[in-house]
Parts: C-alpha cells; structure tokens; sequence
C-alpha cells in the first residue's frame, strides 16, 4: 500500500508541474441543401500535455446527423465513403435510429518531443504543406476543402515527422506514414528563406503516387502585399499531371483583408472519376477544369460581427461558378454564429454538379 501511495505521489508532483489543457466544443450546423433540410452536430473533446519538450495532443468527436431524407440520400451515403486513409478505423459504425445516424471517432492523437534543433511527432497528426488559401496542390496529406462547410477539418495522417532545424530560416522535414492497405509512404520537405520569400522543395512517394513539388512565399514589403506560388508534377497510377497555382493576398487599414489566387491542372477529371476513386491519394487534385480563379475578402464590420465572401469559377472545361457569402457574430469568449450560403452551379445537369446550401452554425465553447 506504501509503494502505490509513492508511485502516486510521484506522478501527481509530475502532473502539477506539467502543462495541462483540457478543451471542449460544440459545433452544431443546421443545413437547407437541396431537397434536404438536416442539423449536424458534432461534441469535441481536446486534451494537450506538456512538459520539458515533450507534448501529447488527443482529439476525439462524437457526431450526429439529424434528418430523415437526407440520411437516406445517395448524397449521404457518398460522403460517408470517404474516411481516412490509415491503417486502422478512426470512427466507429454508424448508429442509426429514428431519424438519424451517429458515431465517434479520433481526430487526432499523437505524441512527440522538440528542443531548439529538432521537433518529433508520432501518431495520428495533420501534416501540413502547401501555401495556397483557397488551394494546397502540393499537400496530397491534409489538403483544405474551400468546398466543404468547414474547410479546415481534415482526417488525420498516421505517421511520424521529424523535422531538423538547421537555424532561423532553414528545415528538413521528413515524413514515414502508413495508408488504409498497410503500404507506406515517404515524403522530404525543405524549406529555406532566399533573399525575398520562403522556398520549400517537396517530395512524395506513395504506392500509387509519386510528388515533386515547390512552394514560394514572399511579400512585397514596401506596399505589404503577400505573393506566393505552389506547384507539383503528380505520377500517378491512372494519370501524370501538373497541377499549381499563383496568388496574392491585401490588408488594407479599415481591415478589409482581399486574397486572390490562380489554378493551373493539366488534366481534368470528370464527376464519374471522381465516384470511381474516391480512395485515391489525389482526390483533391481531381478537378473538372484547367483553369480557376478565386477571390476572397474578409471584413470586420466591429469587435463582434465579420462578414467574408468567397467567389470561385472555372474556365476551359466544365464551366462553374462557386460563391460564399458568411456573417460571423462572435457574443463572447463562449459563443460565435455563423449564417451562410454556398452556391455551386454548372453548365451540366447533375446533381453532382450543383447545388446549393444554406446554414445556421453555432460554435459553443466551454
């Protein structure tokens, strides 16, 4: 008994001094898509350890869909046969009932070390690459969705980073993960400050995709205007293509903040090879025109209300427009409320192809 009540003592001397944050959320999002009206909801537990250099991070979400029409929709059925791409489920099955569908899942749980020279990761992580706002070419890993309602959630990687820091402005970044078929991929990443931008070199190979890529990005400092580039060749097991954008991003002095990008692919992919591959590497990159320009612009009208609006359309190829318009009201430190639209529409009937969805979204922190 004196022997566990030591052991005990210990590890809470240890834990007091460790740095200890323990969040939780709430993300519920009522939708008008189409013929369908569905809430969705989604409960988010996020535990981060620190302590002399080592750090853990454990992300884990209960989700709900709520609507009978739209959970027997093809639409559903198709978005829940995309997952994550490791070697083991992230989620459970769903749990249907009356009127809708329920599950949990992992979002992220890894575990590492850093010092001044170096930085280790181990587990389920988002690896980031890429520079692009609306588009990331070069990140076939966790690629941002500017499509989805929330363009930031991505599903995790399992793997390990290691990152080497040779000194302020200069890394080696290599990466080891393992897919959904227990086959591995590699990835090397180096970035260094030349003169006037940040310039990273990307390579990737996976068993059915190999990567060369590049990143820039710079700004003109005597007006502040931000200039990137990123692009990358894609061998892929079905096709080779080069894909890559250039962009440049404002902020004015009243706040208004204007972001301007162009996408380049070599090759267009149509929605049936996008269905008949939803599993692949560069899901993402599969897109329906050569050419794209984006812009977005973001306003703060006071401390509490935002208004933002992204405009989208495709050219020399499946002609489409994509714009969305969001009012953000922040009440406190708690709570923020989000309404929107997000129209998409083409020259070809499709369901696929267009559509339009109208959201109320409430983010409740606590």
């Amino acid at each position: 008994m004196s022997k566990i009540f030591f052991l005990l003592l210990i590890f809470s001397s240890e834990v007091l001094f460790a740095e200890i944050d323990f969040k939780t959320e709430n993300t519920n999002i009522t939708i008008k898509e189409d013929a369908y009206t569905y809430n969705y909801d989604r409960l988010r537990f996020s535990l981060n350890w620190k302590e002399d250099g080592y750090f853990t991070t454990l992300i884990a979400d209960g989700v709900n869909y709520y609507g009978n029409k739209y959970i027997d929709s093809d639409l559903y059925h198709i978005r829940k046969l995309v997952q994550s791409n490791t070697p083991f489920k992230t989620q459970t099955d769903y749990l249907k009932y009356k009127s809708g569908e329920a599950y949990a899942k992992v979002y992220r749980a890894y575990g590492g070390y850093e010092d001044q020279n170096n930085r280790v990761i181990v587990g389920l992580q988002n690896i980031s690459m890429g520079v692009g706002r609306i588009w990331q070419p070069t990140n076939i890993y966790n690629p941002i969705n500017i499509y989805a309602l929330e363009p930031d959630e991505t599903f995790g990687v399992m793997g390990v980073l290691y990152t080497r820091y040779f000194d302020e402005t200069s890394h080696l970044s290599g990466i080891v993960s393992i897919d959904r078929n227990d086959k591995p991929a590699y990835a090397l990443r180096y970035q260094a400050f030349l003169e006037v931008a940040d310039v990273a070199i990307d390579l990737i190979s996976t068993d059915e995709t190999k990567m060369a890529g590049y990143e820039i990005d710079g700004s003109i400092g005597s007006i502040g205007m931000g200039i990137r580039s990123e692009g990358a060749y894609f061998d892929n097991k079905n096709s080779n293509f080069f894909q890559g954008l250039v962009g440049l991003d404002y902020g004015f002095e009243n706040g208004l903040t204007v972001v301007l990008e162009g996408l380049y692919t070599s090759k267009i992919f149509t929605a049936q090879d996008v269905l008949n591959n939803l599993h692949t590497d560069i899901l993402q990159n599969m897109v329906n025109a050569h050419f794209f320009s984006a812009l977005s612009a973001t306003y703060p009208f006071n401390i509490y209300l935002e208004g933002s609006c992204v405009y989208i359309e495709s050219f020399d190829g499946i002609k489409s427009r994509f714009y969305s318009p969001q009012l953000k009201y922040t009440l406190n430190d708690y709570n923020t409320f989000t309404l929107g639209t997000m129209i998409y529409d083409s020259n070809v009937v499709s369901s696929y192809e267009n559509s339009e969805r109208y959201f109320v979204k409430w983010n409740l922190a606590f």
